[in-house]
């Protein structure tokens, strides 16, 4: 469902000559006399709890947050600095607003995400009467016709929160080949709002894009290994990364039933929290969520400031040394804050198995093989399919054929992926890279960390915390960390930049399966007490600035 690994037009040199335009240098201004406040919050930072106050009050309305939403990402979408983070606005969101205005007014809000506009991956089914396609940004997948609302939309859309738009992502959730994360035929190549043509990370690219800058209050991304919480840490976000088997992936376009999860990416722990305890929950149609505790938590009752009084956490050190020196600064500096706050820190704690696990290739086999299953599995299940593919093989030649959307020079031409997952067969080394991926992950990995050194949850920099748990099948929490040094040298754009000024990162909170209530107040604590991601904004031109003041009754 989705991978992390880090289309642009002819445009791309001239973006890369012209960015020092867009407000990247510093330079010193004079302060302007002191506005009077603003009545209504700022979209850039609001919270789902603020936004609900201002309607519920009626300051203003979902129509209002609507068209101001709309505006923000028509401001730097496709103009400005064209970061590539929506692929289609929802024609019918105005509609549906104005509804549960209405429904507001006569009976009250259904619950916190009532009136609350939500942007979704475009791997994420939503109906296709509204006006919207599920694509996996790719152009094979266009105009087809999905049987029902992916199960975690049908949730959304029942709790009376508004699907605002489908974000880009990395092609095929970065199954297709060795592509840059961002990068589908339908969207082009997504770009940071830190660094200019920055890496945006991947898959949930478009995601992690709109959520960081107001483009919707917050945003469903998916991971396979990587794809929430990795874009969550490059675009200074909270991602959870829910067990799997806690979330439902019906109508979500697949990679792999042993690894696949859907989640929320916000700009912060409590909004991350809402979503997740809506979301979570059974579902028949995705047997694996039967395996799931009979009664989902509500989440947000994990939002306690004291909660790491008293916690054992734990440093699985040789996944650290993999790691830059900024990064590992910043990392260690966070265990002397979580001590202060009350926590334990045993380092090192590393898995039992750390070699092994580094080294192992039984991932690569275990989605090569699922994904040419799975996805012609999601395929055979649409109600139409206009541009005709039915098989992995069809994939291909469909790409081959319209290679000009598709696989297009110089950097985005390879579906080396597509064609190794299509030599795959379901046989012996498929079970036995799947047992081997359970006793890495879980037995002798995170649990047999958890286990020896008796830790409630294990520490990580997110850059590399995401495998241990996508094999395993574990969840993840990344709140903000830090950022690169304001000095540090941008990296050529190859579409985009590695490295620049400013780019963030995050750190992430690690458990046993289902243990989500408790990583979510670890990371809320170390949230509260830090508020690392208001230090640095984007960069000044990918800061839309419509504002809610720009849209009520005007």
């Amino acid at each position: 469902m989705s991978l992390r690994f880090g289309w642009l037009s002819f445009f791309t040199l001239a973006l890369a000559l012209v960015w020092a335009g867009y407000g990247f240098t510093q330079e010193a201004v004079r302060s302007p006399a002191p506005a009077a406040p603003s009545p209504f919050p700022d979209l850039y930072e609001a919270s789902i709890s603020e936004l609900q106050e201002g309607l519920q009050k009626g300051l203003f309305t979902s129509v209002d947050l609507v068209k101001a939403y709309f505006a923000r990402i028509d401001e730097v979408n496709l103009q400005g600095p064209t970061l590539r983070a929506v692929i289609e606005k929802n024609p019918s969101a105005l509609a549906q607003a104005a509804e549960l205005d209405r429904e507001r007014r006569l009976s009250g809000p259904r619950s916190a995400l009532h009136g609350i506009p939500i942007l979704l991956k475009d791997n994420i089914a939503t109906l296709h009467s509204e006006g919207m396609n599920t694509t996996a940004g790719s152009f094979a997948l266009l105009g087809s016709v999905v049987p029902r609302d992916a199960h975690v939309a049908a949730k959304l859309r029942a709790a009376g929160a508004i699907l605002l738009g489908k974000a880009n992502l990395s092609e095929w959730a970065n199954f297709r080949g060795n592509v840059p994360s961002g990068f589908s035929g339908r969207g082009g190549q997504a770009s940071s709002p830190y660094v200019p043509l920055g890496d945006p990370s991947g898959s949930s690219s478009g995601s992690g894009i709109g959520a960081a800058i107001g483009l919707a209050a917050a945003a469903l991304g998916s991971e396979t290994d990587g794809s929430i919480v990795s874009p969550s840490s490059v675009n200074n976000l909270v991602g959870i990364k829910p067990s799997i088997g806690l979330t439902s992936r019906d109508g979500v376009v697949p990679i792999s039933e042993h690894q696949d999860t859907v989640g929320p990416m916000a700009r912060s722990v409590a909004d991350a929290a809402t979503i997740l305890s809506i979301i979570a929950g059974r579902d028949p149609r995705d047997n694996f969520t039967l395996a799931q505790p009979p009664v989902v938590p509500d989440y947000t009752k994990a939002l306690n400031a004291h909660a790491l009084r008293g916690a054992r956490l734990g440093v699985p050190r040789k996944f650290v040394a993999l790691l830059d020196d900024a990064r590992v600064a910043a990392f260690n500096a966070s265990l002397a804050t979580l001590r202060r706050l009350g926590a334990t820190i045993v380092d090192p704690a590393d898995f039992p198995d750390a070699e092994e696990l580094l080294a192992s290739n039984n991932e690569t086999i275990v989605l090569s093989t699922d994904f040419k299953v799975d996805v012609e599995r999601y395929i055979a299940g649409l109600v139409e399919v206009p541009t005709g593919v039915k098989t992995l093989a069809d994939l291909i030649a469909f790409n081959i054929a319209h290679a000009s959307e598709e696989l297009v020079p110089p950097f985005w031409t390879d579906q080396s992926q597509f064609i190794a997952s299509e030599n795959t067969t379901v046989d012996q080394a498929f079970f036995d890279a799947l047992a081997a991926d359970k006793d890495l992950g879980q037995t002798r990995g995170i649990d047999g960390a958890l286990r020896a050194f008796k830790l409630d949850a294990l520490l990580l920099p997110t850059d590399i915390a995401s495998t241990p748990p996508a094999i395993a099948g574990f969840p993840i929490v990344t709140v903000p960390l830090g950022f690169l040094p304001p000095d540090t040298p941008l990296s050529p754009a190859k579409p985009t930049r590695e490295s620049g000024p400013n780019m963030p990162f995050g750190l992430s909170f690690l458990g046993t399966a289902f243990s989500e209530f408790e990583l979510i107040s670890f990371a809320f604590a170390y949230e509260q007490a830090t508020h690392t991601r208001l230090k640095v904004r984007a960069f000044p031109a990918a800061i839309p600035r419509t504002q809610l003041a720009d849209v009520v009754w005007k």
